[in-house]
């Protein structure tokens, strides 16, 4: 029994529910009122209350992203369809390897014929225990007799994905699907990856339980992740940029000048800009002019979509005088 319950029973009164716990925690008990209404309201609020200091900063927050995790969809987190790293089911296991090592990633996604023919997913840990012939007991370990060295000579490094036992199964989910949702079916399925289905059946992006959870906590930094800033001021005065970049982190780089315009309004990365203000993708080496003096030169692109641009400030004479004046 807890200390809260053996305190309520000696004082002759009825244990309290976690629900009405909680509430008196926060001070905000109504008798009609909306838990998570109550939990909004003393989280927003600007004082110091002794209520709302029994949490945090960190999990204030993290509570806040609990909360608006329910009003978060799929399609906001997703990674998008031209950014999703895919093999074919008939890719060789030594091509397969070699995926892995330049995407980083512990999963990838398995298509027939194209990327709207999903097959499902290959694990890093399923490969490699099928090269070295270890595979996992009754208890899910696997077990390595003492001095026992694999023999990666024997592995036909030339046999296709297809032909093995490899392939597991992804989740399908559509892009309207709340985050919070979808976090509950992959803990049941245990399935950490789930692909995300347009109203046609087309692949139209991909997410893990990862994205999911960094809505919550934030984001989650690992040994693989690339450390560049997606836009760097170059000795030249020019910024170089991925085309993933969004608006606002331009313009916070870039300076309060950098005004993308109406075209602002229907995209949210760099990368969109250029396309829509081109009306299609255009080529490396090509250089969109901006609605302002700002220029950008499109660095790399492949038929799909823009990857690498700079951005051209305006020389110094096109600059206001006081802004020009500013800098010396």
């Amino acid at each position: 029994m807890s200390s809260t319950d053996q305190s309520s029973e000696q004082n002759g009164s009825e244990p309290q529910s976690f629900l009405d716990r909680l509430r008196s925690l926060l001070g905000t008990f109504r008798a009609h009122g909306s838990l998570r209404t109550d939990l909004v309201e003393v989280l927003d609020a600007s004082g110091t209350s002794e209520e709302v200091s029994e949490f945090s900063p960190s999990e204030r927050q993290m509570l806040r992203n609990i909360l608006h995790l329910k009003e978060v969809g799929i399609g906001d987190i997703m990674v998008p369809r031209a950014e999703i790293v895919a093999v074919q089911k008939d890719i060789t296991l030594g091509a397969l390897l070699i995926e892995f090592a330049k995407a980083s990633h512990s999963r990838l996604v398995v298509y027939d014929d194209t990327l709207d023919d999903p097959v499902g997913m290959v694990h890093i840990r399923d490969l490699l225990a099928f090269m070295t012939g270890l595979h996992p007991g009754e208890n899910g370990e696997i077990e390595v007799a003492e001095g026992h060295v694999p023999d990666l000579s024997a592995v036909n490094l030339g046999q296709s994905l297809a032909d093995t036992d490899l392939i597991r199964r992804l989740l399908y989910v559509p892009p309207s699907m709340p985050a919070v949702d979808l976090l509950v079916s992959m803990q049941a399925a245990r399935i950490h990856l789930a692909l995300v289905i347009d109203e046609y059946g087309g692949t139209d992006g991909l997410v893990s339980m990862e994205d999911v959870v960094e809505e919550i906590v934030g984001e989650i930094e690992d040994e693989h992740d690339d450390e560049t800033a997606l836009i760097q001021l170059q000795p030249d005065g020019s910024y170089l940029a991925d085309a993933r970049t969004a608006l606002e982190d331009v313009a916070e780089v870039v300076g309060s000048d950098f005004v993308p315009g109406e075209a602002a309004d229907e995209v949210d990365t760099l990368g969109g800009l250029v396309v829509t203000l081109a009306a299609r993708v255009p080529n490396t080496g090509e250089i969109i002019q901006l609605p302002g003096d700002y220029r950008v030169e499109v660095v790399e692109a492949d038929p799909r979509r823009v990857k690498a641009l700079r951005i051209i400030p305006p020389p110094a004479e096109a600059m206001a005088p006081e802004a020009v004046g500013s800098e010396l």
